[in-house]
């Protein structure tokens, strides 16, 4: 990548009004817009400590914004109030948080096929993950709104609580149907408990530097990519696959109760300081239950994750029902999914009180663009994705830590290149050069990929293609969450975060739809085409065990049928997802070249 220095030059300047248009929101008073700061150059804001601003400032900037709700409220209120070393201590937490995220991510993504083949379904690993995700996507609004309206500590401990039992579950479970609903909540956990941190980063740094604020808590990646797969190995063959899981179901809570209580502490100093007053709703039990059930929209939330997954579910199963596409309850499954999204499409535009998804957020092109290129990137990298540890492992002989390492280096090379990113984004005050150079090296290196995942090519290569894909996806991901939120107010950086989620939680359901459906049409009848004929009437067991597929020594002649199988497979995949990816040529041009310094949203205490 060329210096910096060069960049500035040619990007540099000053932004128009235009560039720095605020998200729109449908039905909000004058009164009651976000009062916004100056800017300061400053990395972190004066504060002596005392809940008091070292320099003289305007009233409006020492207190929380008027009008915004409880749960901006409290966050700003708590950078209004702690101290320098409460931040240092929030940031070191967060990073912890990242951490067990990652290492737990790590392992379990290894010792996922196994669980399931245990329960001989590993054919079914798309189909569980199409559920968790559309799950997921339905529960990223609510929460967003639960931020807002409860607080950003109260949203963090039910998104752990909810992690916390999905890994008690899976630890304990004994079959497929308490395995998805293990995945279920362990998908809704901790994906909303890394949405709250990313909400919670947000919160605490100014937009310039939010990029390197996300890079440093994403730094943990750079650890557990060794360790993770290395520890799930130790597990797999040494413990048990079980307490991979059990484990974290312990550390978890441990680990996260300190930024709970670090922000209640602070928010009892600002309520004793008189930075903000309790208010009682005066509504009953019934009338609170009935007024929440409508704010945070539970009928659009339910129908939603039906209809997507009932509507996705079928491309992965189509293959194994009796009559195939014909078959009577895949063609239901289509069309009732697809008349629920529908239903909720119109209770959402003219019935619900509090729509799920804002129709003003989708009014902002860069907010369009960096949605866009989310959803494309999820679609492209899940096309693939799921079946790749498995395919190392049975095509490449390696271990299922060397198949972990492979696997992870998206991780450690996002790790470093990030904190690289970060920098650039705070000198220049620019994102959108980076995604010019993202976007062709990600597109070439899947490309590439086509050519080398296969039974006769070297490691070394899938690994070449795997640095190339990380880093463009890396500058994806942080520039989709910088530009997004640089086109926002602080009141409503939950709602884009949480649009942002959604987004990308679509793109990974219909992602593993697309793998489900071209694994299920294409790996069985190329096993049936390339097994030899003492291995055919094993075919049922070796399309769904990771394990029997392993069992065949390298070199005979059935383990040479099942790699030939999975390069034909994963070719198909790696089609898709490179035609998919090449959208994005078309998004980041949507994407607005904000000046982030020109673009105040906090304040306090923050980085």
């Amino acid at each position: 990548m060329a210096p910096f220095t060069k960049f500035r030059l040619g990007w540099r300047r000053e932004a128009t009004e235009d560039e720095i248009q605020s998200v729109a929101m449908a039905g909000l008073p004058a009164n009651e817009k976000s009062a916004v700061p100056a800017a300061t150059e400053d990395t972190i804001s004066p504060d002596t400590g005392h809940g008091e601003p070292a320099s003289e400032e305007p009233e409006k900037d020492v207190l929380p914004t008027e009008g915004a709700q409880r749960g901006v409220q409290h966050i700003e209120a708590v950078t209004l109030t702690w101290t320098k070393p409460m931040l240092v201590a929030i940031f070191i937490n967060m990073w912890l948080l990242y951490f067990v995220n990652a290492m737990q991510a790590s392992i379990l993504t290894n010792l996922v096929p196994y669980a399931t083949s245990e329960f001989e379904t590993h054919s079914l690993l798309t189909v569980i993950y199409i559920v968790a995700n559309a799950m997921s996507a339905a529960v990223y609004i609510p929460l967003a709104k639960m931020l807002d309206l409860w607080g950003r500590a109260e949203g963090f401990a039910l998104m752990v609580a909810f992690a916390t039992i999905g890994l008690i579950l899976m630890a304990a479970g004994n079959g497929l149907t308490t395995f998805c609903v293990a995945q279920v909540f362990y998908s809704i956990g901790f994906g909303g408990l890394t949405y709250s941190i990313d909400v919670i980063t947000a919160d605490v740094s100014k937009l310039k530097n939010r990029g390197l604020a996300y890079a440093f808590t994403s730094s943990p990646y750079i650890i557990t990519a060794f360790a993770g797969p290395k520890a799930a190995d130790d597990f797999y063959y040494n413990i048990s696959w079980r307490w991979g899981f059990g484990t974290f179901a312990i550390i978890l809570p441990f680990v996260a109760a300190p930024l709970f209580i670090i922000m209640k502490i602070n928010l009892k100093k600002a309520e004793n300081r008189g930075l903000l007053i309790r208010e009682k709703s005066g509504r009953t039990l019934s009338q609170s239950i009935w007024h929440y059930t409508q704010e945070f929209d539970a009928i659009g939330v339910i129908l939603f994750a039906s209809g997507f997954t009932v509507f996705l579910l079928p491309f992965t199963l189509a293959e194994t029902a009796p009559d195939g596409w014909g078959s009577g309850y895949i063609i239901a499954m289509i069309v009732v999914g697809f008349v629920v999204l529908v239903v909720f499409g119109l209770y959402e535009t003219f019935l619900a009180k509090e729509p799920f998804l804002n129709v003003n957020l989708l009014a902002n092109r860069t907010v369009i663009g960096a949605c866009l290129l989310d959803v494309t990137y999820q679609i492209s990298y899940y096309c693939w994705n799921s079946y790749f540890t498995s395919f190392l492992q049975v095509v490449n002989n390696l271990t299922i830590a060397e198949a972990g390492y492979v696997s992870n280096t998206f991780d450690v090379v996002s790790g470093v290149l990030l904190l690289g990113v970060g920098f650039a984004i705070r000198k220049t005050g620019h994102f959108k050069f980076l995604l010019y150079g993202a976007v062709p090296l990600y597109v070439l290196a899947q490309g590439l990929m086509i050519y080398f995942r296969r039974p006769d090519q070297n490691i070394g290569y899938i690994v070449m293609c795997q640095i190339f894909i990380a880093i463009g996806g890396s500058i994806f991901i942080i520039c989709e969450q910088v530009a997004i939120l640089a086109a926002s107010d602080h009141q409503h950086i939950a709602a884009v975060l949480a649009l942002l989620y959604v987004m990308g939680n679509i793109g990974g359901a219909i992602g593993n739809a697309i793998c489900g459906a071209i694994w299920t049409n294409t790996f069985p009848k190329a096993l049936a085409r390339y097994l030899p004929e003492s291995a055919q009437a094993d075919l049922d067991s070796i399309y769904g065990d990771l394990s029997t597929q392993l069992s065949y020594p390298m070199g005979s002649e059935t383990r040479i049928g099942i790699q030939q199988a999975y390069g034909y497979a994963q070719e198909k995949m790696l089609i898709a997802g490179t035609a998919i990816i090449a959208l994005a040529f078309v998004w980041i041009l949507l994407i607005r070249n904000i000046n982030l310094a020109n673009v105040p949203q906090v304040k306090g205490t923050v980085f």
